[in-house]
């Protein structure tokens, strides 16, 4: 699995994709620039932000939402969780290795 978040703030993708790593919510966490376009109140916005992507399990992705409503700072935060249909396998037995040293 992979819990999107997006921050205009650098700091907070920091400390967001940080605590994700550090609690062992998540393998890898990537921080990507972007620019988002989308209606709030009911104006159009256009904003520079970072996308924090956080890998992790489907058991774990409930602790990753709950970190992202701890340190973002945004009134209503995305949080969107995406599954992952396929990759490497090695890749995945290090994802597991990595979150199953929490336990």
């Amino acid at each position: 699995m992979t819990v999107c978040t997006t921050t205009d703030d650098r700091g907070v993708a920091d400390a967001i994709a940080r605590a994700a790593i550090e609690r062992r919510f998540g393998a890898c966490a990537r921080i990507l620039m972007a620019e988002s376009v989308y209606r709030w109140k009911g104006e159009i916005c256009v904003a520079a932000e970072f996308v924090v992507e956080i890998k992790t399990t489907a058991e774990r992705a409930p602790k990753v939402e709950a970190l992202i409503r701890e340190l973002h700072a945004y009134e209503l935060p995305e949080i969107v969780v995406h599954p992952i249909v396929g990759g490497s396998q090695a890749y995945f037995d290090w994802l597991s290795g990595e979150l199953d040293a929490a336990s």
